[in-house]
């Protein structure tokens, strides 16, 4: 009997995993054109212009990021001046985390660039596809949880 072979092309995760990455590459070219940022730098500021003030961890649980990228980004953000860090009155341990008039400006414009991105990706499907990826995206989250689920 033959051992059994995994194929990595025929392995949802990995399928996924490969689509995920291709995706995110793509639209990649757009802000690193715009504002030469980095994934982490884009996911930071994109978690700040959606949810107002933050602190790095939970930054980090909504983009998915190690807390040394999530560092790095903020520094860099902060180096650009489109962020701003404010100490905790309670423990001087955690910083809350905002966007300056400026990364909000470069934030905003990111968005209209996101959604027409995001338009253009869907428009290479039809209704009927459209409609069963995001189903079928939405029931996998919901079936893994996680914290990355509630965003």
């Amino acid at each position: 009997m033959e051992p059994e072979i995994l194929e990595l092309e025929r392995f949802l995760p990995y399928r996924l995993y490969r689509l995920a990455d291709t995706v995110s590459r793509e639209f990649s070219k757009i802000y690193k054109e715009r504002h030469g940022l980095t994934r982490p730098e884009w996911r930071t500021l994109s978690g700040l212009g959606q949810r107002g003030t933050m602190t790095a961890t939970e930054l980090g649980e909504q983009s998915a990021m190690h807390k040394t990228k999530v560092s790095r980004a903020v520094a860099e953000l902060e180096r650009r001046r489109w962020l701003t860090r404010n100490p905790d009155r309670n423990d001087r341990r955690i910083e809350h985390l905002a966007l300056t008039r400026a990364g909000l400006a470069a934030y905003r414009e990111m968005v209209s660039l996101a959604n027409a991105f995001e338009r253009e990706l869907l428009a290479r499907l039809s209704a009927e596809e459209r409609a069963a990826i995001v189903k079928g995206v939405a029931a996998l989250e919901g079936r893994l949880g996680g914290a990355w689920a509630k965003y």
